[in-house]
């Protein structure tokens, strides 16, 4: 059974996985400046996974990895474990806040792959919907006379492959449990991230492998919270908190790097946001007839991309 609605312990909830997103993407972005970005995802990773194991296998043992469908969560964690690697890399080349808003648009992207996919009518609403957000996200990326610079590049990429993922295995959940999902998920990455290492490895000192550890920490317990939120309270009410990541984004970038938002960053943002916000309502009043199903879209996967229309299944 689902909980009673509680709308402000998950807003709560919700707020703080969007500080310990925003830590974690920090320390990432602070840790690529100073080791191989394979180093920082296999630290991140496995210290995730840990933390996931503590909290599960004591109480489902390894029968927590029983599944009839081991290829697709085989291919769902690889694809995850790219898209990851997309997004730290996005965070080395470019300012924090932006990468981080470019990977807002997977929703959007998410919504066209199912029109052209799945073959969904989208009806102009939702077309508006898709074609203001990614003038939105035009607008943070600003290609200008040159090009798109690589970070915004590996940032789209990040946006791209996890929209696309996020409709590719769609229905998992309904013969899958969440704890099932999450620890093959957790061991996929980390073990697609153990093989970065062969690309470089660098002896962090003690601060800084404290640094490379909890930043994995972080990233798994906002995982954990970001789902207790989705139990306590209805998507919609708690989603739109879910963007404060981007404000915490903002600060982190000028405390620490200096970033100054520029009026694009803002401004295109802001549109990426509304557009993204409008989709999550727009399709929770066209479901509201419909029985509550949940999709992958409504399970942790890699953190900084909102959930759209649905909760994750209960806690087994």
């Amino acid at each position: 059974m689902k909980p009673k609605d509680n709308i402000p312990r998950g807003i709560l909830f919700m707020v703080g996985a969007t500080v310990l997103f925003a830590l974690a993407s920090a320390a990432s972005k602070w840790q690529v400046a100073i080791y191989p970005v394979g180093e920082v995802m296999f630290f991140r990773s496995i210290s995730a996974l840990a933390v996931c194991a503590a909290a599960v296998l004591p109480f489902t043992g390894l029968s927590v990895f029983a599944t009839r469908r081991p290829r697709d969560h085989i291919a769902r964690g690889l694809s995850q474990s790219i898209s990851q690697t997309f997004s730290v890399l996005a965070f080395m080349l470019m300012p924090l806040a932006g990468a981080i808003a470019i990977n807002f648009s997977a929703p959007l992207f998410s919504a066209l792959v199912a029109v052209i996919w799945l073959k969904e009518r989208p009806g102009p609403a939702r077309w508006g919907a898709l074609v203001v957000g990614f003038l939105g996200v035009l607008v943070v990326t600003d290609p200008g006379t040159d090009s798109l610079t690589a970070g915004a590049l590996f940032a789209l990429a990040n946006a791209v492959m996890y929209g696309s993922v996020t409709v590719a295995v769609r229905g998992m959940t309904k013969t899958e449990s969440a704890n099932t999902l999450l620890m093959w998920q957790m061991v996929t990455i980390a073990v697609c991230h153990a093989f970065l290492l062969l690309f470089g490895f660098r002896w962090p000192t003690p601060s800084d492998a404290a640094m490379l550890v909890l930043s994995g920490v972080a990233w798994a317990i906002g995982q954990y919270l970001w789902t207790q939120a989705l139990l306590f309270a209805p998507t919609t009410a708690v989603s739109p908190f879910y963007y404060l990541f981007l404000v915490w984004a903002i600060v982190l970038g000028y405390l620490v790097w200096g970033d100054v938002p520029t009026p694009g960053l803002l401004v295109g943002s802001g549109i990426v946001v509304a557009s993204g916000l409008f989709l999550l309502w727009h399709e929770a009043q066209r479901r509201r007839p419909v029985a509550a199903t949940v999709d992958d879209s409504a399970v942790p996967n890699d953190g900084p991309t909102p959930p759209l229309f649905s909760r994750p299944p209960t806690r087994q």
